[in-house]
């Protein structure tokens, strides 16, 4: 195995694929103000090139950073000096990396010799197309496969539309992949397709809902910067569009929504991985999703799934003020994660974005909500740090598992509670 990773870095190396050897990620738990300050402190600190994952916005939240092994040394007596405790929750990252890496190959292998895809498994952007024509196939009178438009590097954005017929019916929007480098969250999505077109006319009240409602899920929110993280960079975030003036690239896809844009938890740096961008709607992947909800003018519910801190969110991000809705949001965000807790224990938290995660301004649900699509929520699944955004692929289905219990009790309020 140590021959095998050898070589995969070796390899990786030849391609100018960004390497993480001897990266370790931090957790800090604060304990006082000043703690605070000096975190975030840090965010600004560019000689370090420090990776925040969970960023610092209280003392009652850990503080998970990505430290490049150039500056290990410097961080950690940084951190003894100010006498802030820190914990290594990831000890060798690039490894971690090419443990998935085999483990991708290996199922590839398989698939091919199956024919078959592997729900419990990372795919690549062409792997999830490809198995989006394959389900419209299987499922024609249901599921169809339409294009919303095209990403900065022109690749194709899909839409699966989930309906048993009818023009402009009430819909209910999901999407995953909005930040690239989350990969179980389209992980999530691909299996979570799967599971309604497979349900459908067995689920009593799933074929309910679909008698009267469309579903419309965006597997790849984020397609450029998501095949970005297969062929360049794991750790990549943002989209890949071209910052004038600036040698780094790419936006914040849920930093650049109409909604606060521009205010809390959002950076006018083009090299910050929360950057907003240089307008509201800047980023053609983010403006294709804008249109198509506009035009429909009928969804009820808007869900984006992310990873990781395992929250069931609601509006708002930019602001900390409750939204008109809070008390009947809640409620739904109490119940749906009840549901998910139940199947294997997970606990999720549940509030809005300002309070149990940290302010965010620009960010979809936001704008989904102030657009008038009251039930507007967000997910950030599994798991709350252990392995951050390289979630292990054994945790896929039951990651995907327990929190479709969650999305189908949202789903069937939206149903039950038309407006």
């Amino acid at each position: 195995m140590k021959a095998v990773w050898l070589l995969l870095v070796l390899v990786a190396a030849a391609k100018a694929e960004k390497t993480f050897i001897g990266d370790q990620v931090l957790r800090i738990n604060l304990q006082s103000q000043e703690q605070l300050r000096l975190l975030q402190s840090l965010e600004h600190e560019e000689e370090w090139q420090l990776d925040f994952w969970l960023h610092p916005v209280s003392t009652d939240l850990p503080v998970d950073i990505r430290v490049p092994s150039s500056s290990l040394s410097s961080v950690k007596d940084f951190f003894l000096t100010h006498n802030i405790p820190f914990t290594i929750i990831i000890q060798n990252l690039q490894g971690l990396i090419e443990m998935e890496k085999i483990e991708m190959e290996e199922n590839q292998k398989k698939e091919r010799s199956t024919k078959n895809i592997n729900f419990g498994a990372y795919h690549t952007l062409e792997t999830i197309y490809s198995w989006m024509d394959t389900l419209v196939a299987q499922y024609p009178n249901l599921v169809t496969k339409e294009e919303i438009g095209k990403s900065y590097e022109n690749r194709p954005m899909y839409v699966l539309k989930f309906s048993t017929g009818g023009a402009n019916r009430p819909a209910i929007w999901i999407d995953t992949g909005i930040h690239s480098r989350e990969w179980v969250s389209p992980a999530t999505g691909l299996w979570t397709a799967n599971k309604i077109a497979s349900d459908f006319g067995s689920d009593t009240s799933l074929t309910s809902l679909l008698n009267t409602m469309d579903i419309y899920m965006l597997i790849l929110a984020n397609p450029d910067g998501y095949v970005y993280t297969h062929t360049n960079d794991r750790m990549w975030r943002k989209t890949r569009s071209i910052n004038s003036g600036s040698s780094c690239r790419g936006v914040d896809p849920n930093r650049n929504w109409d909604a606060g844009f521009g205010g809390p938890g959002a950076s006018t740096s083009p090299c910050s991985d929360s950057y907003h961008g240089p307008f509201a709607h800047s980023e053609i992947e983010v403006k294709n999703v804008v249109d198509l909800i506009k035009s429909h003018g009928n969804f009820k519910s808007f869900i984006s799934v992310h990873a990781y801190s395992q929250l069931l969110m609601y509006p708002y991000g930019y602001t900390c003020a409750d939204v008109a809705d809070k008390a009947e949001l809640d409620s739904i965000g109490r119940e749906a994660a009840q549901k998910l807790t139940s199947l294997y224990g997970t606990y999720y938290k549940v509030g809005n974005i300002c309070n149990i995660i940290y302010p965010a301004s620009g960010g979809s649900i936001d704008w989904s909500y102030d657009s008038g699509i009251k039930y507007s929520f967000a997910f950030e699944l599994r798991d709350t740090g252990y392995y951050g955004f390289l979630l292990p692929a054994n945790q896929i289905i039951p990651t995907a598992s327990e929190t479709w219990l969650a999305l189908k009790h949202i789903l069937e309020y939206v149903r039950d509670h038309p407006y």
